[in-house]
């Protein structure tokens, strides 16, 4: 049976960004992982989104399908994701809808797809609203984030990190049922986020995991705690890269609990073009850079690349 995780709590409005960024270096240095609370978001903007979730996941198949995935956007079904290939398992338990930045469009339209208004009016209406103050909520800790970096709080702005940045809302259904089978079953099995930074919302049920030390073996998982009103946050591989491994990008999973569970996960990532390097203040002449330069926009493809591979 996994241990409790108590998480760090930073308060995204506190008047104090001194202290708030000495607690986010010290929560991305030991876990990779802290709520955040007063970010902004209400939580009658949490339930309808949650609402309007499970009316979405509750059509029929056939329905959903009509929105399938492309350009990472729109449905995807049960296990036709995998975020662990190691497992050799068939897929995780899950399904989930994406929506990316709200602007992206093309010569023949919006790149998003959403639910025809007929069947769910007001549901891209809301998830748009969703979309923009999660959005505003994390461009704000960005901010905090660099000066928990001894860095100039506008660094990642002035990088180009914010500038139309790279976020994805993806909204994630867990079926409560699972069809029996010999192989071990995740909801999301075990990785880490490929990006900068996620905020994700739950409903409450729990199967949410994390491994602080995720080289170690063997492995040992920790159960994270659902905390009414706030974020769960955590640091991904970009930022670890970023940071020359100071900051953690910490292995976690969703493991099925009988339950049937839905959460909104937000990916902020920077915008494509912005280049990846490691940060003068994460290197020195005892540690050097891990790795080279890369656009941001690259890194993500080939990372996508993997996980989505038939």
């Amino acid at each position: 049976m996994a241990e409790s995780l108590q998480l760090p709590i930073i308060d995204l409005i506190s008047p104090d960004r001194v202290s708030t960024a000495r607690a986010i270096r010290q929560a991305c240095v030991e876990v990779g992982f802290f709520y955040l609370i007063n970010h902004g978001v209400e939580e009658k903007l949490f339930k309808k989104v949650l609402e309007h979730s499970k009316t979405y996941f509750s059509l029929p198949v056939e329905e959903k399908m009509k929105l399938v995935r492309r350009n990472n956007r729109g449905y995807t079904p049960l296990y036709a994701e995998n975020l662990d290939p190691s497992s050799g398992t068939q897929g995780d338990s899950k399904e989930s809808f994406y929506i990316g930045p709200l602007e992206d469009s093309t010569a023949v339209g919006t790149l998003n797809q959403w639910p025809a208004v007929e069947i769910l009016p007001c549901w891209r209406s809301i998830m748009e609203d969703y979309y923009k103050r999660v959005l505003d909520a994390g461009i704000r800790l960005i901010s905090l984030i660099a000066l928990a970096l001894e860095l100039d709080e506008d660094f990642f702005h002035k990088a180009g990190a914010c500038d139309s940045p790279n976020a994805f809302l993806r909204l994630l259904h867990y079926p409560g049922e699972l069809q029996l089978s010999e192989q071990v079953v995740y909801g999301a099995s075990a990785h880490s986020d490929y990006g900068m930074l996620t905020l994700l919302a739950t409903d409450g049920v729990g199967g949410l995991q994390v491994c602080r030390e995720k080289f170690k073996r063997p492995q040992i998982w920790e159960d994270v705690h659902h905390l009414s009103g706030t974020f769960i946050v955590n640091i991904g591989d970009m930022m670890e890269r970023w940071t020359n491994c100071l900051f953690r990008s910490t292995l976690h999973r969703v493991m099925p609990t009988g339950q049937e569970r839905f959460s909104m996960a937000f990916f902020l990532e920077p915008n494509p073009d912005c280049v990846v390097e490691c940060l003068k203040s994460c290197c020195s002449d005892s540690s050097p850079p891990r790795y080279p330069p890369i656009r941001a926009g690259d890194y993500l493809e080939e990372r996508l690349k993997v996980t989505y591979a038939a």
